[in-house]
């Protein structure tokens, strides 16, 4: 199977192995509802406020004829809300780790040790509050990435014929592969594994990494289903991270790994 699809069996994967141990689940829903509820109303005010913004960054338009300063700025709403949108599903998951980090960190390892043969699983060794520092201060190095290219492909938006076709196919493969970092991080970091090296992890198996993360990134354009697809996606991603990393796992898709408990916390 190409690295395309193993990605997108990881996807799959983690979804099963959460749904394997549901008393966990309701947890997990609980950062991304909060952090949906933030969002939803970011996004609510900038379709309010869109007309007003576009107008007062435009004066020079002032002057044209109606129908083409209906077009243009009709269009450059349009491509305000879809750059709004496009950083909204990058730093959805990071806000959402963020805010939901103890239980990740914890369903993370518990992941680990479900498929390490010796039942451990790596630890940071650090503080609640040092791990939160480095994840905050990595996302953000993430989002001014994301800043870079999502500029670039706002600007190229108003290429004919391409920004309407190549341009939201990079724009989603982008979205794919940092919020692919930005998942697989909870695992990599407890490794002690640094921003720079993470990127540069990912960069080796590009089509797993895209495998993984466009078909989440469609998804998240969904309303509410994000919230629902992130303790899986966190699974995933760690189960993903072991592979990426060469490290042994036993066990699949039976999930035959009772033993260590269905509290997440068990493994803390």
């Amino acid at each position: 199977m190409s690295d395309l699809g193993v990605g997108f069996k990881y996807l799959a994967k983690g979804q099963r192995w959460m749904a394997q141990h549901g008393r966990s689940y309701g947890l997990g829903l609980l950062p991304g509802l909060v952090t949906l509820v933030l969002y939803a109303a970011a996004l609510f005010g900038l379709i309010a406020w869109s007309d007003d913004f576009v107008a007062w960054a435009t004066p020079f338009a002032d002057g044209w004829g109606e129908t083409w300063l209906t077009i243009f700025r009709g269009l450059l709403r349009v491509l305000l809300f879809g750059l709004a949108l496009f950083l909204a599903v990058i730093t959805f998951t990071a806000v959402t780790l963020l805010v939901g980090q103890p239980f990740y960190e914890a369903l993370s390892e518990r992941v680990d040790k479900s498929r390490s043969p010796d039942g451990t699983a790596p630890e940071s060794g650090l503080s609640l509050m040092r791990e939160l520092w480095i994840s905050a201060r990595d996302s953000i190095r993430v989002l001014l990435r994301v800043l870079f290219y999502g500029i670039i492909l706002f600007a190229c938006g108003f290429i004919p014929v391409v920004g309407q076709t190549v341009v939201p196919v990079l724009g989603f493969c982008v979205s794919g592969y940092f919020l692919t970092e930005e998942l697989t991080a909870v695992a990599l970091q407890r490794r002690g594994i640094e921003l720079k090296e993470r990127l540069a992890l990912l960069r080796s198996r590009r089509s797993l990494v895209l495998g993984f993360g466009v078909p989440l990134t469609l998804a998240y354009l969904v309303p509410f289903v994000a919230v629902f697809l992130m303790p899986g996606a966190v699974a995933g991603a760690t189960l993903m991270a072991r592979d990426l990393l060469g490290e042994p796992s036993v066990g699949d898709d039976d999930d035959s790994d009772s033993a260590d408990g269905e509290s997440v916390n068990a493994g803390r």
